[in-house]
């Protein structure tokens, strides 16, 4: 298990990045055979852009909820994100094709996907008691301090001394707990 960090941290990263949310959902459950294929290709693709960074993978989060599968994904750019889903050579076309063959508009598995061009700069995050995950696996975590105190402080409109009540009475409680 990773390590809890108990500081309030954000992340930064540089330049634009783009995150891509990508999942299924398992409409008729006895038909493992059509929706049991289309799991297991997601695994073979992460490893693949897993073992080739220059690919532009930064990170990426798996959710699941009954019937719902979700993998978060962080990516360097939009163009290599759509180099490796178009790529001949890669595992993402192979199974595409699959899933068309296998599934295509039948309804026993739904597919999908949302993209999201992140400008730099356009972005806040904050992880309390938590350890490192999501877009701070991507980027680099650092302290929440100064002006990135706040979110609107992280988004550089504010100075970080619009910090909500109930955090600056949280660092006073911790700060009383420390002495």
């Amino acid at each position: 298990m990773s390590k809890i960090l108990s500081d309030r941290m954000t992340v930064e990263i540089e330049g634009d990045f783009v995150v891509f949310l990508i999942g299924m959902r398992i409409n008729k459950l006895w038909k493992v055979w059509k929706w049991w294929p289309v799991i297991t290709a997601m695994p073979r693709m992460l490893r693949e852009l897993s073992q080739q960074p220059e690919l532009g993978l930064l990170h990426f989060q798996n959710y699941f909820a009954f019937r719902n599968l979700m993998v978060v994904q962080y990516w360097r750019s939009f163009e290599q994100l759509h180099a490796y889903s178009t790529g001949k050579g890669f595992a993402h076309l192979p199974a595409w094709k699959a899933f068309n063959n296998a599934v295509g508009m039948s309804g026993d598995v739904g597919i999908w996907h949302e993209t999201y061009l992140v400008s730099e700069g356009q972005y806040e995050a904050i992880y309390g008691n938590m350890p490192e995950c999501g877009l701070g696996r991507a980027g680099e975590l650092t302290q929440a301090a100064g002006q990135s105190r706040s979110a609107k402080g992280r988004l550089r409109k504010t100075n970080g001394d619009d910090q909500p009540v109930q955090m600056i009475v949280a660092e006073e409680i911790r700060e009383e707990q420390a002495l």
